[in-house]
């Protein structure tokens, strides 16, 4: 193992001094178990200083919701265990239920409410007479441990997350650059730009969206313009599914009709590509001369028009958008180095969480396993009359909460339950013979900081940091946990093997309940997708930003379970199918906002959306085939009408439709007869 970087070694000793300042304030305090806030202040540590402040809030309010519940129902059920218990697993189930639904900072107040409530309300089922008093320590135990975290780490050598970020777009926007280039200039690269490295990107950029979410509390300037970062993410993941259209245009034009990408147009891909590659490549004049000329290229359509040129129109308006958002991204960056370097910027407002995925079904599950795993440790512990049993439980639903955004939890639990036996040697050591021979707050520091200091210095490291963590709260846990001032070793034991219990309920039925593969997950997602694209072709559509700002999300949310796949030619055109078919919807909602325009010129598109519901509600050849026949059809009821904006633009919505549903169909053929099933 190698040593840990001077960095890391900087990051542990503001832990240590975190929980020893919480350690302090909690004894000075007179609280029952001052090592809760020790143990808090490592749980909410991190190495970025506005990732520990943009969740201490909204660990704080989730504390005290937990503890309001559990002072509120156990006298209510303090006669009857069986119940009490239920309702506990029940209040954590539907905390951690709607803790996922909300994948911002916020949800830390539902899965804190939850757990906290397990925390606090299972040791007070054998001794339900004081639970006011012992909520209300908890409470304050916790509050200190974030409190202190987030000061030490806000005030002693902070480490902004904004420089971090600034050169992680910095490269997105270098690899994105470099995408459009070879797909531009159709070097061999680009035949199989698709790739691994590709999909990494677009998990990248989900990495980069997470990471923001923590801007505002940041303490760099970039926390100013939060707004910005989260707007350039958003197109630079708009502008790889853009990629992926112009690239398919670019390839079966070439295939189709060689003839139809003329001197003209290759002159145009040359100077776009020139584009790219200039420094002050942001110049309105500049793009509007391209776009211009993307517009001179636009072919005259009739009810002859052939399927090139079809093609032709749909590249020319997405290169169009493409290069429009990434001139976009240029200027969002521009604007976010003004606003580092103190100049005035305003920050565009970014979407709203309600527009974005979300899974209630795989929320549900995760919730279902932490009512079923701390139902089971309850049952035990009850029929049993344990004495330490009241950890199992607990420790159940701190671990069904703590992995549940996981696809697969089980090995993170396996991890976790490993480090944390290998724990078990040293904070006995601690508890048995270090600690009751303390007599001062100053020896308790120094005999402490040796271990601490070292172990947590392998937190920051992406390898060891899981192992680390798991390793330094066992030992903290195991303080916390146990009154150290009577201890003797059978209760410790007990202890010991309650969370153990409650650790390994969590990890088997985590495994039959929970957990799911990644082509599972890819699986159901789409089914949720092809429900979404039913309901729009029955109903009005959602408006045309939340369902692009949803298409992002999802595609920053597939490609990183896509990018698992192995890179063989048939898994990436499986790949590449399913990232065409997300941004189904996009069209779909285009159609509707042009519905009633096409209806006054007599184009119906009604039974376009009846073969669409047909196909996404059993999608089989023979629905394939009849949406396949009503898209040719109504493409050639709008070619054969007056070249308006609106008709261009539908065109295009039903070129793209054809090329991401059925990219393997026939060639259009402006002249067939097709009889729709």
């Amino acid at each position: 193992m190698k040593l840990p970087l001077p960095s890391h070694l900087l990051f542990s000793a503001k832990c240590f001094v975190a929980a020893m300042l919480a350690l302090y304030i909690a004894m000075a305090s007179g609280l029952p178990r001052p090592f809760w806030a020790m143990m808090t202040a490592y749980i909410v540590a991190n190495p970025f200083a506005g990732a520990v402040r943009s969740k201490a809030v909204y660990r704080v309010f989730g504390t005290i919701l937990g503890s309001l519940f559990t002072i509120l129902i156990v006298p209510q059920l303090a006669n009857a265990p069986e119940l009490l218990s239920s309702a506990i697993a029940l209040w954590v189930g539907l905390c951690l239920y709607i803790s996922l639904l909300d994948r911002t900072p916020r949800s830390y107040v539902f899965m804190l409410a939850g757990y906290t409530a397990g925390l606090i309300g299972f040791p007070a089922v054998s001794d339900p007479t004081s639970i006011f008093d012992t909520g209300l320590s908890r409470v304050e135990e916790i509050c200190i441990g974030i409190l202190s975290a987030s000061f030490i780490h806000s005030v002693v050598f902070p480490q902004a997350i904004g420089p971090g970020i600034l050169n992680r777009l910095d490269a997105a926007i270098r690899d994105v650059r470099s995408w459009m280039y070879d797909v531009l200039q159709q070097t061999p690269d680009s035949a199989s730009a698709f790739g691994t490295a590709r999909l990494s990107l677009a998990a990248e950029i989900t990495d980069l969206r997470v990471m923001s979410t923590h801007l505002p509390f940041d303490t760099s300037n970039l926390r100013l313009t939060s707004g910005l970062v989260h707007r350039l993410a958003d197109n630079i993941t708009k502008m790889l599914a853009l990629l992926l259209a112009v690239e398919d245009r670019l390839n079966t034009l070439q295939h189709l009709s060689p003839a139809s990408l003329t001197p003209r147009w290759q002159k145009l891909l040359n100077d776009v590509a020139a584009w790219l590659q200039e420094e002050n490549n942001e110049t309105p004049e500049r793009l509007t001369a391209l776009q211009e000329e993307l517009e001179h290229l636009t072919p005259k359509f009739s009810a002859a028009s052939s399927w090139s040129d079809i093609l032709c129109l749909n590249l020319i308006r997405r290169l169009s958008k493409l290069i429009a958002i990434y001139a976009e991204v240029l200027e969002l960056r521009r604007q976010i180095t003004l606003a580092m370097e103190g100049g005035v910027t305003t920050a565009q407002e970014h979407a709203h969480t309600s527009v974005l995925h979300r899974d209630h079904g795989m929320a549900f599950r995760s919730a279902f396993a932490a009512v079923v795993a701390i139902s089971v440790c309850s049952a035990f512990w009850i029929l049993t009359a344990w004495p330490a049993g009241a950890a199992a439980p607990m420790m159940a639903g701190v671990f069904c909460s703590f992995f549940a955004t996981q696809d697969d939890p089980v090995p993170a639990i396996k991890m976790f339950i490993k480090y944390t036996l290998l724990s078990v040697p040293v904070a006995m050591f601690y508890i048995i013979s270090i600690i009751p021979a303390i007599h001062s707050f100053e020896m308790l520091l120094l005999c402490m900081a040796p271990l601490f200091i070292v172990a947590g210095s392998y937190i920051p490291n992406p390898a060891t940091g899981g192992k680390a963590l798991a390793f330094v709260i066992g030992v903290a846990g195991a303080l916390s946990l146990q009154d150290t001032g009577t201890l003797e070793i059978t209760s410790f034991l007990n202890g010991l093997l309650a969370q153990l219990f409650g650790f390994v309920t969590a990890g088997v039925v985590t495994s039959l309940i929970r957990t799911v593969s990644n082509d599972w997950m890819i699986a159901r997602m789409m089914q949720t997708v092809h429900r979404e694209f039913v309901e729009m072709s029955h109903l009005s559509a959602p408006p045309l930003r939340d369902i692009a700002i949803r298409t992002v999300d999802r595609i920053g949310l597939l490609m990183p379970r896509l990018s698992k796949r192995h890179p063989n030619p048939d898994e990436r055109n499986h790949t590449i199918h399913h990232l065409r078919e997300l941004r189904a919807g996009i069209h779909i909602t285009q159609l509707r906002e042009m519905n009633t325009e096409l209806k006054m010129n007599g184009i119906l598109l009604s039974p376009l959306f009846t073969s669409i519901g047909n196909h996404f509600t059993n999608p089989d050849n023979a629905t394939a085939s009849a949406l396949n026949n009503q898209i040719d059809q109504t493409l050639r009821m709008i070619c054969a009408s007056d070249s308006k904006p609106t008709h261009l633009a539908a065109i295009s919505a039903l070129t793209s439709m054809r090329r991401d549903l059925f990219p393997d169909a026939r060639t259009y053929n402006p002249f067939a007869k097709e009889k729709i099933a």
